[in-house]
């Protein structure tokens, strides 16, 4: 009887790269596996139709199924007749009436003036458009390189490269006077002088909307410390504007602060009409070959989705000391993020770097907004501010949270 032939011993399969290879194999041959970094932001098909077909809406405010999020189709006429009744206004300036139709504005430095995605977005349906900062006079920029991604973002070192307020008016002023979309001008300066007198110049100008105060710029009257890292600064610039001019007036917060809150009441206090938060991080790149600077101004502002945390800490502060509106900036790339500065305080969201890699970003977080104001049977998306908030004001973090006893 001829014996049976020995089973040989089960091999054991090993993922390694692309390949499946057997224990016994000859793993000199395996190909290593290269790993691709991924950018932190990548664009999302909001509309694109599931394998199960069409979300289910029930237009009496119970559920939207699935509208909003990704892989879904267009919604009909009679969802999109539910979703509109959803009230998404927002007064971001209550005494003076900057009213807008959604809180999903775009940030400054990353729209232009807005006619630059005019064919490629409906930038009628955003909320507000706030376009690149101006100067007094016309700023050629920084020394490039003037830009580098980074994990999770991006470093820019711009320069405030624009032509001037004046080219600025005569350029864009009669395109914003058309538009519904309002337009705010964002505003920056050397000095207090520098920035009154561009705001007296946009004072009136029809299609001007209101003012952005960009204060993280060196006070050159004070060798060159940032208006935004000192309270008594920030007082005074944005007090000086405000006399200046009766347009809605914002100012925007710089991070790079110990302990923001006093700064944020004292803006107050000097007749600001609303916040914003929060301005880019001060950070740095390497050269490729680590023998210098890689940006040709040395240091950059670091923004998208890894200054998020930092973002939401400072809104979070901010809102449990004053009571002007909050408008969030910082690493808003979906729907989850808008809800988290929501959740915090925030009154409006600007979307900025995410932007550059999906332009119609802003319009869809609108949409998206409503679908899930419907889905939780809101009328309104109000509901939806400060529930993270503590209801006694708590210790900012610069009392050492991290270690706590």
């Amino acid at each position: 009887m001829t014996p049976k032939k020995a089973k040989s011993p089960k091999q054991v399969l090993i993922r390694f790269g692309d390949m499946r290879v057997g224990k016994n194999s000859d793993r000199s041959k395996r190909t290593p596996t290269v790993r691709k970094i991924k950018s932190a932001i990548v664009p999302v098909d909001r509309f694109k139709v599931p394998a199960g077909g069409r979300p289910r809406v029930e237009t009496g405010g119970a559920a939207v199924a699935n509208l909003g999020a990704p892989n879904v189709v267009t919604p009909t006429l009679a969802e999109r007749a539910a979703l509109d009744r959803i009230d998404l206004t927002v007064d971001i300036a209550p005494e003076r009436g900057l009213l807008l139709t959604n809180p999903i504005l775009v940030a400054s430095g990353t729209f232009g003036y807005g006619v630059e995605y005019g064919e490629v977005v409906d930038v009628q349906r955003i909320g507000a458009i706030c376009c690149k900062g101006t100067t007094l006079k016309p700023r050629a920029g920084n020394p490039p390189p003037r830009v580098t991604e980074t994990p999770g973002g991006m470093l820019n070192s711009i320069g405030l490269q624009n032509p001037g307020v004046d080219a600025v008016i005569d350029k864009y002023g009669p395109i914003w006077r058309g538009w519904k979309v309002p337009v705010i001008v964002n505003v920056a300066g050397e000095s207090i002088d520098d920035y009154v007198e561009v705001a007296r110049r946009l004072d009136g100008v029809p299609g001007v909307a209101g003012i952005e105060l960009n204060i993280s710029c060196p006070n050159v009257g004070k060798g060159g410390l940032q208006f935004a890292i000192d309270r008594d600064a920030a007082r005074a610039v944005t007090a000086a504007v405000r006399r200046a001019t009766d347009l809605p007036l914002l100012v925007k917060l710089s991070p790079n602060v110990a302990d923001v809150r006093p700064i944020a009441k004292a803006i107050e206090e000097a007749g600001a009409d609303a916040i914003c938060a929060i301005n880019t991080l001060s950070g740095l790149a390497v050269s490729p070959d680590r023998t210098r600077a890689l940006l040709g101004n040395t240091y950059g502002g670091l923004s998208g989705p890894a200054i998020k945390p930092v973002a939401l800490r400072i809104v979070y502060e901010v809102a449990q000391v004053v009571s002007i509106p909050i408008v969030a900036i910082g690493g808003v790339t979906s729907l989850d993020d808008v809800l988290d500065f929501l959740a915090c305080g925030a009154v409006a969201v600007q979307v900025g770097t995410a932007i550059f890699a999906d332009p119609e970003l802003p319009v869809r977080l609108g949409d998206e907004l409503r679908a899930e104001c419907l889905r939780r049977g809101l009328a309104s998306y109000k509901p939806l501010i400060g529930t993270a908030l503590p209801k006694r004001t708590g210790a900012p973090s610069a009392k050492g949270a991290e270690y706590r006893p």
